[in-house]
């Protein structure tokens, strides 16, 4: 296992500036140049005294026990950099973030809030640019040939609370970029997020190319697959694609599908007239812009699902992300399903600090240890967190209310009540909607939008275990007496996500 600091220590990301753009265009030398590239970041960060942590691709992730020697890597790096003499005339620019936290190790990696945060300060800045976090700045003295340029107060596609941001000025080399990539960058109304955003790259990666391409994207996945969040976060991840931003409609609150248009209206700010329909001045709103529109929880109001069609066809420069436990159904619509996240076999594990790398696994020790600030992944322990995230299926609401019970049991007494996973995984925080704050109530959310016969049916499947066939479905469900055809009850029920 690597000797890394605990206590406060200073992160450091960095990563290159169009990196594809630059492997494409140096064809076979691309190797060479990414070559040296690490070798100057690596140097830079030894030279220091910065302990490198990991890398992946053209990035790096150290820490540093003090601050002040985790910007003199900084500059040591950035000043090798600019005077390496790269080749085909090609300049290999370099992002930078540096922020200062608790450095808390979950294996042979840190975790926590302070590393997610320090990763969103340097996806904040351009190739050549080192940004600094208050927290950092705090503990910086004056620098030798560099100066620190307050930018202000900025909210970071972490989506949490605004951070205060410094660049290093470093003399000789370029100090004027253009606007940091944060969620000021364009309009929107995507809400703070009090938690942090683990894994999903794949996911938002996919999505992404979806939304290039498409105009209509449903993620679908049944209700604690974390849908919600996805799909906020991809729209912080993609704002800077859209030049009149991305806005946030929530549609779980609506009883009738007759007041979407109004919750529209709401969040991309149309005022209603009494002279003219609400959809007419939403359509006149969009009809020349350019943004992303998140429809979220649209399962319960399909009926209104034909207005998506209306505004697409209105504004030809809008895309939409709807999330719903089904598809939409509509022409022109990309369905996303989402998956649950990856976690490990329990019968063939990693050594315990490799396990922390599994995203399922990743949640589970960041939310214990917000209820349970010494939690950790000991090899005593890790089986049965291994377990435990596998029984769950990945499924995020899950995880995270099993973690919750780290304040009173440990991993292996968790494990051991999952037997009675329903009953036993309740109580998730009071400020979330009531359907997310058990395992039952997310189920029964599903189970209130069938029709008396889908819940019929559903209740009559449940004496299956480990899936049947449509042969089985047909004699022992009897769908036919609840007025049913067997295929059409059960694409009824997938289109639920149950």
């Amino acid at each position: 296992m690597k000797s890394l600091p605990t206590g406060t220590v200073t992160f450091l990301f960095t990563d290159i500036e169009g990196s594809t753009r630059l492997v494409q265009a140096l064809g076979q030398r691309s190797g060479e140049v990414l070559a040296d590239h690490c070798r100057i970041v690596r140097e830079a960060i030894a030279g220091a005294g910065g302990n490198e942590v990991s890398t992946e691709g053209d990035s790096f992730f150290a820490a540093f026990r003090s601050a002040p020697a985790a910007v003199a890597a900084t500059v040591a790096a950035q000043r090798g950099l600019a005077a390496h003499a790269w080749p085909d005339g090609v300049q290999v620019r370099v992002r930078m973030g540096l922020h200062t936290g608790e450095g808390v190790l979950g294996g042979d990696n840190y975790m926590g809030l302070d590393v997610h945060r320090a990763a969103r300060v340097a996806g904040a800045g351009h190739g050549g640019q080192v940004l600094l976090s208050e927290a950092t700045r705090s503990l910086v003295e004056r620098q030798p040939d560099a100066t620190l340029r307050d930018l202000g107060k900025h909210r970071l596609k972490d989506l949490a609370n605004p951070e205060h941001l410094f660049q290093l000025d470093i003399a000789g080399l370029p100090s004027e970029f253009p606007i940091l990539r944060t969620l000021d960058a364009r309009p929107n109304n995507l809400p703070v997020q009090l938690t942090s955003f683990i894994g999903r790259e794949v996911d938002i990666a996919a999505v992404s190319e979806l939304l290039e391409r498409a105009r209509l994207v449903t993620l679908t996945g049944p209700g604690g697959t974390g849908k919600t969040r996805l799909s906020v976060q991809i729209a912080a991840e993609r704002l800077t694609s859209y030049a009149d931003g991305a806005f946030f409609v929530e549609l779980a609150p609506i009883t009738d599908p007759r007041l979407v248009p109004s919750a529209i209206a709401s969040a991309i700010d149309v005022r209603e007239a009494p002279d003219r329909p609400l959809t007419d001045a939403i359509k006149e709103a969009l009809r020349d812009r350019e943004l992303l529109l998140v429809l979220d929880n649209f399962e319960h109001v399909t009926d209104s699902a034909p207005l998506v069609t209306d505004l697409l066809t209105a504004a030809p420069r809008l895309r939409i992300l709807a999330t719903s436990r089904g598809a939409l159904h509509l022409r022109g619509e990309h369905e996303y399903a989402v998956p649950p996240l990856r976690v490990p076999d329990p019968a063939h594990l990693p050594a315990a600090e490799g396990i922390s790398q599994f995203e399922g696994v990743a949640l589970f020790v960041e939310r214990a240890m917000a209820v349970r600030a010494d939690f950790g992944v000991t090899n005593e322990s890790a089986p049965a967190i291994a377990e435990i995230v596998a029984r769950l299926d990945g499924l995020p609401l899950a995880i995270e209310l099993a973690a919750a019970k780290t304040r009173l049991f440990g991993a292996e007494a968790i494990l051991g009540r999952l037997g009675s996973r329903l009953a036993f995984l309740s109580g998730g925080t009071r400020d979330l909607p009531a359907r997310q704050q058990t395992l039952r109530n997310a189920i029964d959310w599903s189970y209130s939008l069938l029709p008396d016969a889908g819940q019929h049916l559903l209740r009559r499947l449940a004496v299956f275990v480990g899936g049947c066939s449509l042969d089985a479905i047909e004699t022992v469900c009897r769908p036919a007496e609840l007025g049913l055809d067997a295929v059409e009850g059960i694409e009824a029920l997938v289109d639920q996500s149950l």
